[in-house]
């Protein structure tokens, strides 16, 4: 039985670039079964400097749980949250000071199966005028996506509108389809795509799969993107399903990886990292090494977000939260495990300003070995 209790739990150091976690073995499955496991911009640390080499997490409190499958997670401009049911292609509105729960509807055209399925949103940097909510999701014959105007005035259940695509065509599969989206500090729209079980795809700048992709709110290529004509912005990914900014506006990423390592990935233009030529750190010409790296079953990383001068990194496989101090691009000391085996399997983290997280469970996700209550949203404290 999992322990369930707040508290603060230190786990064991990691090796600083030589550290551990992937999905599960063979290179079918992406995200890893338990073994019996948005980006935001937040300030940096004080004077720019690095965060202690030791950090905390505490527990403060179970925000909401009994959701099912959940996987995208989202706040809105007066702190409540979106989360999406990748399995029942909802999203329900979760309020951010008493838990309760309110369904604004289901996104037509989603076709759920293995990991596909209504996976990231994002909130519109112009929500207040507009009311759009981005999603990500697998249809029939794709994965695509779309923006929703929400309206809270309608009845709950019919509160979101026609989805309008800006995106479609991003491959499709049993595993491998990415999913999150985020809303840049450049104003930009960024998905990471994966490569759906086809690792030639990665390679292939025509197509969208195995990719880190960045486009306007109306998906047009983004100026500035490494092609004008394409919405590729980085290549060489096998699933990408975590991204976040720094202080000083990086772009981090977490990544699965096959048999051998996971990665955590400083993001530029128009580079290489490396799938299915790398795993991990290569060290080869024309190819972008990891910042860091875990063994597979240490991570299986979904989401990550950047607070208290640290990338938090939420795993599955490895059920629990990861701490890396940064120090400008690189870490400033080895990776910190928390809360490991405590909650299960980790989806997503999101930052709620200052020193808190929002981490979101994935228990029933059809790999977990969910219990009363699962799956939670967890409120934490760390440092």
């Amino acid at each position: 039985m999992r322990r369930r209790h707040a508290g603060t739990v230190v786990g064991a150091a990691a090796l600083l670039l030589l550290v551990a976690g992937c999905s599960s073995g063979g290179g079918t499955a992406s995200e890893g079964r338990s073994p019996s496991p948005s980006g935001s911009v937040t300030a940096p640390s004080p004077s720019g400097s690095a965060p202690p080499a030791k950090g905390s997490v505490r527990v403060a409190a179970t925000l909401t749980q009994d959701l099912k499958s959940p996987w995208g997670l989202a706040a809105l401009p007066d702190g409540d949250l979106l989360v999406s049911s990748r399995d029942e292609g909802t999203v329900t509105r979760i309020d951010a000071e008493t838990g309760r729960k309110t369904v604004l509807g289901s996104v037509p055209g989603v076709a759920p199966g293995g990991e596909g399925g209504l996976l990231g949103l994002a909130v519109s940097p112009g929500f207040a005028s507009d009311r759009q909510v981005y999603a990500y999701f697998t249809t029939e014959s794709d994965n695509r996506i779309a923006r929703l105007r929400y309206d809270e005035k309608r009845p709950a259940g019919q509160q979101l509108g026609a989805p309008d695509t800006v995106l479609r065509g991003i491959p499709k599969g049993v595993v491998h389809n990415g999913g999150r989206i985020a809303f840049g500090p450049d104003g930009m729209l960024y998905a990471g795509a994966g490569e759906t079980g086809n690792r030639e795809l990665a390679q292939d700048k025509k197509s969208l799969g195995g990719k880190i992709l960045r486009m306007t709110p109306d998906g047009r290529p983004a100026p500035g993107n490494p092609s004008p004509d394409s919405v590729v912005y980085s290549y060489g990914h096998r699933n990408v399903q975590g991204l976040a900014w720094d202080g000083a506006k990086r772009l981090w990423a977490a990544e699965f990886g096959q048999n051998t390592w996971d990665e955590l990935n400083l993001v530029e233009a128009g580079k290489n990292y490396g799938w299915p030529a790398v795993e991990g750190r290569g060290g080869r010409a024309g190819f972008v090494d990891p910042v860091a790296q875990w063994r597979t079953d240490e991570a299986s990383p979904s989401g990550i977000a950047y607070a208290q001068g640290s990338i938090w990194m939420a795993g599955l496989r490895g059920e629990r939260l990861w701490r890396i101090p940064l120090a400008g691009a690189e870490p400033s000391a080895a990776p910190q495990a928390f809360l490991e085996g405590k909650y299960g399997r980790l989806r997503t983290v999101l930052p709620t300003g200052g020193n808190g997280l929002w981490l979101v469970t994935s228990e029933t996700d059809s790999r977990g070995t969910p219990e009363p209550g699962d799956d939670r949203i967890l409120r934490l404290e760390v440092r």
